[in-house]
């Protein structure tokens, strides 16, 4: 890196001659004089023109009138090549992902602490956020979760469990009660110590912890008799003139300085009466001490009384009476405000299980109490972060809220002073790294480019390549554009070239040399979009709207992309293809519902009721034939559109919703379509359906057990098709044996007996047909797989292919899984599994086909490096794999590629990396089928 950083520090280079025509620019730059824009058509103005202009089902006759599209785009412009450039990804991005994952397994190996384990979870967990893939990420929080020892990582885990499922969104649920997930209770999680029996299953408490405290209140003079716990009374307690009678050996055995007190040398000892007027307990907190000392009980006094015998056992080193009151009052947060005044009576006596129990009721109420200001203030002040930290609470406490500040904003300044105190907290390198790229990338957000550069800077210095980005980033957008290109120049000669290198060096270059720098990112890294994203915009620039168009779509297809679809939608608006453009907008709203268009200027939910004048209006029952005729064709994107239409008609709908959050998890958009499954819960009209639904949640984010539960109990309220279907579905997610088949088909069967709509059923029978098929029952399969075609379910031309492959019609397979490219094209799934069908050179072709389709989809590349391995081109394999990993490093492709050095004599890390994956076979051409009893088909 040395030579790098001699870039790092230059000022004042001169720019050549060819680096100042490109300059980035406002879009609509502002006049400074009357701070109004250059826009010249006001807001009121262009609504007026845009809706008598939509009302109008005729074109434009003449040339010079205002077209819907020019009314559309003249306010904003077309989009810009020099307006576009690439986020800086707030993860960390080692130049040696797999070398590095390889060694943390290592360490996770040969940890014999389970608090360390924990402690390495979370480091693999921020290594694993570039893949961007919930379900690993998910994996890596219970496992840090399980290992946890402490309160303090109990309650931070548990809550970020919790925010990972965003309950908070789930009406009904109380921030503090139990779901049943024991990983995630509330009161488990202030229980200090490791239980491997607790490591994971149906929690069994109360659901509600308020219920836990019978709370009896003790006031005034009032006595509570205890007839068996009654002592004569030896020793008088004044304060003032209030005697407080007390029996001397349990005052005593309360503490040592109690015992030398009333029996050691002093004079109290002699005393009948002693004075305590003067040591800061009233007499209510006084007579509580004296019940105490008798019943050992705290139930019987209000939290204010428990308070002050807290401040008292703290005064007098009362050590168990101080870890009573510690556990008591923390056993009775449950709302913010007394959290926020308790949790500093724990600061301040060191009740440490108060305080954690305080910061567990906030933490459980993210992302709502970041905008509580109280809360913010407290968590984001300096001072309180070193209070916390003498309770045990650091990196891992504010860790989690960086996470949730950053979802939530980006340019917030809470973003900002919460990042702060987590680079307060960090000890060791990885942390600090971390932390500082994140702050780096926050304040380039915020526009404050010299701070920004100085903590990317930092974060260079560390070791982390990646953060060089950042540096040759805010250098460009002050002005210093060759030194951020002669930057990212030094690092791709000094390092192994990666394709966010050649994306990042190409926004510094010009001409022909720029559209090389993408060319080669793609190459490297096929799934990063800026490279697809600037060439787009370049071919519309040239009025070559089409070539726009088809050069965006290679980005869909393998990755739905907000900022892909509504560049896409721009481009048909130019196109005047208004029934594209709605659909992809209604696409777009589907992923966010509150995207601004326009850069930021128009809302989406405008842009559908400005364009829906200008297409075929649909009723209801419409919108349903429509979405059995995308459906039937296999176009996802357009079955989202519709149903975003269908929800505009009646958007309480949790049937519908559901549809929405099934085609959301085919397309691997699994942030939304827990949102629709989330809103489809809140919005069932019964119980029995919303159980189906709270199982689906459940059984998304890896609780299948629960899901099984909800099921059963939907079913015993109602039988429902949706009920069975979960219950057969969840069964059959494991390795089933010949009376567990038939139980799976028994409660299919039962599906399909229940009232539903060929959409659903057509799915259930095209997974009855895999189980007959995993069952060695052909003829019953293909009768399942025949019934589903008749109603429409085109996926079911690849079970049956499957059948003919078993039965040893090739050909057959082969013509049938034809059917299904015909019917849905560009669908890279169906060219990878006909690759299966047919000769080496047409195999061959397919795959490449798929690659080009969906690069994303690994087994393409794993047979092709098997190829080159079985013609004994062992570097062209593993060269071939590599490439892969390079962008999605796979498990599969991981094991592969260690299996691969290992029969050259080589030995890497692969093997530890894909370790959850040993039991694999060895691949050859002849690939193994998968199961295909899939929900999404």
């Amino acid at each position: 890196m040395q030579k790098i950083y001699c870039h790092l520090d230059m000022r004042g280079l001169k720019l050549l001659d060819r680096f100042t025509s490109t300059q980035v620019h406002a879009l609509n730059p502002t006049d400074t004089s009357n701070g109004k824009t250059h826009v010249g058509v006001s807001r009121a103005k262009l609504n007026s023109h845009l809706i008598k202009s939509f009302g109008s089902n005729s074109k434009p006759k003449s040339f010079n009138s205002l077209s819907v599209t020019e009314a559309l785009l003249l306010p904003y412009g077309l989009p810009a090549t020099d307006l576009l450039e690439p986020s800086i990804e707030p993860h960390l991005k080692p130049t040696e992902f797999v070398e590095i994952l390889a060694d943390l397994y290592h360490r996770l190996e040969n940890c014999s602490s389970q608090s360390d384990k924990s402690l390495l979870c979370i480091e693999q967990y921020s290594l694993l956020r570039s893949l961007g893939d919930p379900k690993l990420l998910r994996r890596c929080l219970r496992a840090a979760r399980q290992n946890a020892v402490d309160v303090n990582s109990k309650v931070v885990l548990s809550a970020w469990l919790r925010f990972e499922r965003r309950e908070d969104e789930l009406v009904g649920m109380s921030a503090m009660a139990c779901s049943g997930q024991v990983l995630e209770c509330p009161q488990v999680a202030l229980v200090n110590g490791f239980d491997p029996n607790l490591v994971s299953g149906h929690c069994q408490c109360d659901h509600d912890p308020s219920k836990a405290v019978n709370m009896l209140i003790f006031e005034g003079n009032e006595c509570v008799s205890l007839e068996e716990e009654e002592e004569e009374s030896d020793v008088s307690f004044c304060i003032g003139n209030v005697e407080i009678n007390c029996a001397r050996c349990k005052i005593a055995s309360l503490s040592s300085p109690f015992e030398a007190m009333l029996y050691g040398c002093f004079k109290e000892s002699k005393k009948g009466k002693i004075d305590f007027s003067e040591n800061g307990i009233s007499v209510k907190g006084m007579r509580a001490v004296e019940m105490y000392s008798r019943t050992r009980r705290l139930d019987l006094f209000s939290p204010e009384i428990v308070v002050e015998l807290l401040s008292f056992a703290n005064r007098f080193c009362c050590e168990e009476m101080k870890s009573a009151c510690d556990a008591y009052l923390a056993s009775l947060v449950d709302n913010i405000d007394d959290a926020l005044v308790l949790i500093e009576y724990g600061l301040e006596e060191m009740a440490y299980l108060l305080v954690a129990a305080c910061l567990q009721v906030l933490l459980r109420g993210l992302p709502s109490s970041l905008y509580n200001p109280k809360v913010m203030k407290f968590l984001c002040s300096s001072k309180v972060r070193e209070r916390l930290a003498m309770a045990g609470h650091g990196f891992l406490l504010y860790y989690f809220l960086s996470h949730v500040a950053m979802e939530e904003s980006m340019v917030s300044k809470t973003t900002v002073m919460i990042l702060e105190r987590l680079e307060e907290c960090t000890t060791e390198r990885w942390q600090k790294t971390l932390v500082l790229h994140q702050l780096g990338c926050v304040l380039l957000e915020r526009r404050e480019f010299k701070d920004a550069q100085f903590r990317f800077l930092a974060a260079a210095k560390a070791g982390h390549v990646y953060s060089v980005a950042g540096v040759a980033r805010t250098k460009y957008k002050q002005g210093q554009q060759y030194s951020a290109y002669t930057l990212m120049s030094s690092i791709i000669s000094e390092y192994k070239p990666a394709g966010w290198m050649y994306q990042e060096r190409a926004l510094y270059n010009i001409g022909k040399e720029k559209i090389l720098d993408l060319s080669t990112a793609t190459e490297l890294d096929t799934t990063l979009l800026f490279p697809y994203k600037y060439r787009a915009v370049a071919k519309a620039e040239e009025k070559q709207i089409r070539a726009a168009i088809l050069e965006i779509d290679r980005t869909v297809r393998f990755k739905l992309s907000p900022d892909c679809i509504e560049l896409r939608a721009w481009f048909f608006i130019a196109l005047e293809d208004y029934e594209s453009a709605l659909r992809d907008i209604r696409v777009l709203l589907t992923l966010e519902p509150n995207y601004m268009m326009f850069h930021g200027k128009v809302s989406g939910d405008y842009l559908v009721e400005l364009l829906s004048h200008r297409v075929k209006q649909l009723s209801q029952a419409d919108c349903w034939m429509h979405l059995y005729d995308q459906w039937s064709s296999v176009d996802d994107i357009g079955s989202l559109a519709i149903i975003h239409q269908m929800l505009g008609h009646n958007p309480g709908k949790s049937l519908i919703q559901f549809r929405q959050s099934l085609l959301l998890l085919r397309l691997n958009c699994q942030k939304a379509a827990m949102r629709s499954l989330r809103l489809a819960r809140n919005n069932s009209g019964s119980e029995h359906e919303r159980l189906v639904y709270e199982g689906w949640i459940l059984y998304d984010t890896g609780n299948r057990e629960e899901a099984l539960s909800k099921a059963e109990k939907s079913i015993h309220i109602q039988r429902s098709f949706e009920a069975f279907f979960l219950k057969a579905y969840a069964l059959a997610d494991t390795s089933l044996d010949s009376e567990s088949s038939s139980y799976v088909i028994q409660l299919l069967e039962e599906a399909l007996k229940c009232p539903s709509d060929g959409l659903r059923k057509g799915q259930a029978l095209n997974n009855l047909g895999s189980i007959y098929v995993d069952c060695g029952k052909l003829d019953k399969a293909v009768d399942c797989y025949m019934s589903a075609l008749d109603i429409k379910h085109t996926r079911a031309h690849q079970g049956l292919a499957r059948v003919y492959h078993l039965k040893n019609q090739r050909k057959a397979a082969y013509d049938e899984m034809t059917k299904l490219i015909e019917k849905a094209q560009n669908n890279a799934s169906a060219y990878e599994k006909r690759s299966e069908y047919c000769d080496p050179e047409m195999a061959k072709t397919d795959l490449n086909m798929a690659t080009q389709l969906d690069p994303l989809r690994t087994y393409p590349y794993r047979y092709r490096a098997a190829v080159l391995m079985d013609e004994q081109k062992e570097s062209e394999a593993v060269e071939e794999l590599t490439r892969a990993i390079a962008f999605k490093p796979d498990l599969q492709i991981l094991h592969l590629r260690a299996a691969f050095h290992e029969s050259i004599g080589e030995c890497v890390g692969d093997f530890m990396v894909s370790v959850e994956e040993r039991k694999l076979p060895w691949f050859h051409c002849s690939k193994k089928f998968p199961k295909t009893h899939n929900l999404y088909d």
